[in-house]
């Protein structure tokens, strides 16, 4: 009997807590904490339910938003926006929970990117031969050539002429063969105790130079649905193909690469073609392109695919040399990695 008045009080007070959200709520909550948690009841059911009511109805009071100021509604609004401000100046951005530093261009106005910083862009060498073919020699020569040749003919099926998209394509591929050579590298300094002469870097810059052709493209072309998911399907089958080829023969994956920037090369060069004919509008160079590669107000797209092409020459000759290097017998610590190959 006790226990079923109990309840009835206890309904009641639970609906004073949930459905109103005055003083007289929270005092009739506390009167029955006073009377149901401290009374004959002890501890029972009915007690735990009333200290978790009394939780709640505390929970609820600390949500409440403060009473307007004395100056009226309209002084509430300019309180209530001033501090909606101050919490959007204390908003963190970082994923680690740290704010992002600040810094500035030369010409005193924000750096608005945070995936790469002003000491990293630069201004690329376009005087470098496109032309250049290394020709195969040996059987691993022809087998990375006629592999990436195999490579080409679904591409050309699939995108045609459209050169926006195929770029965007070709990046996602050319980003992942630096940072596996420069993975697999790292884990062999570590192994061995020695240094790699600079070529974990040299590889991971490679590998971050290719993502930021993509950030780019993708600011020109936006990929549909299925080209997304077929970034999906080639990234898990050419990582895992090309981490195992590199396990296999450092020396054949690093030629593949260089053929494979031959084809970009060749890409690149087509792409330019179809903008000079006017088929492909020559937009205006997004701002992470022209904050990149430092290119001068007013830029273009075609602008864009020259810098372009000619970071994919210069991979070219790095990833040739890499795998002339291991032809010759000697590792890549042996020989110092090409500096400023930008």
């Amino acid at each position: 009997m006790v226990c079923r008045v109990a309840g009835a009080g206890l309904v009641r007070h639970v609906g004073l807590a949930l459905f109103a959200s005055g003083p007289a709520a929270r005092a009739a909550a506390e009167s029955a904490y006073s009377v149901l948690g401290n009374g004959a009841l002890g501890s029972t059911p009915v007690h735990t339910a009333v200290w978790l009511l009394r939780f709640q109805t505390a929970r609820h009071a600390s949500t409440l938003s403060s009473p307007p100021a004395l100056g009226g509604e309209e002084e509430a609004k300019k309180t209530t926006a001033a501090a909606a401000e101050k919490s959007d100046q204390k908003a963190v951005t970082s994923y680690w929970g740290v704010p992002p530093s600040k810094f500035t261009k030369e010409d005193g106005s924000t750096w608005r990117w945070a995936c790469f910083r002003p000491w990293e862009a630069y201004e690329p060498d376009l005087a470098i031969d496109l032309k250049k073919h290394h020709a195969p020699t040996t059987f691993l020569d022809r087998m990375a050539f006629w592999t990436v040749k195999s490579l080409r003919w679904p591409t050309d099926l699939f995108f045609q002429r459209r050169y926006g998209c195929r770029a965007m394509m070709l990046e996602t591929v050319a980003a992942v063969p630096g940072m596996v050579g420069g993975l697999l590298l790292h884990l062999k300094s570590l192994r061995r105790f020695e240094h790699s002469g600079g070529w974990i870097k040299a590889l991971l810059e490679e590998a971050e130079n290719e993502r930021m052709h993509l950030m780019t493209f993708m600011e020109v072309s936006q990929p549909r649905w299925y080209e997304r998911a077929l970034v999906l399907a080639v990234q898990g089958v050419f990582f895992n193909a090309y981490f195992l080829g590199y396990l296999l023969s450092p020396k054949f994956a690093h030629r593949m690469v260089g053929y494979l920037e031959e084809e970009a090369i060749h890409s690149y060069t087509e792409f330019l073609k179809e903008i000079d004919k006017g088929t492909i509008p020559n937009v205006p160079a997004p701002a992470i392109a022209l904050d990149y590669w430092r290119l001068p107000a007013g830029s273009t797209l075609r602008d864009v695919v020259l810098v372009v092409r000619a970071d994919e020459a210069h991979h070219r000759d790095v990833n040739h040399f890499a795998s002339d290097i291991h032809y010759q017998g000697h590792e890549l610590k042996e020989s110092p990695a090409p500096l400023g190959y930008h």
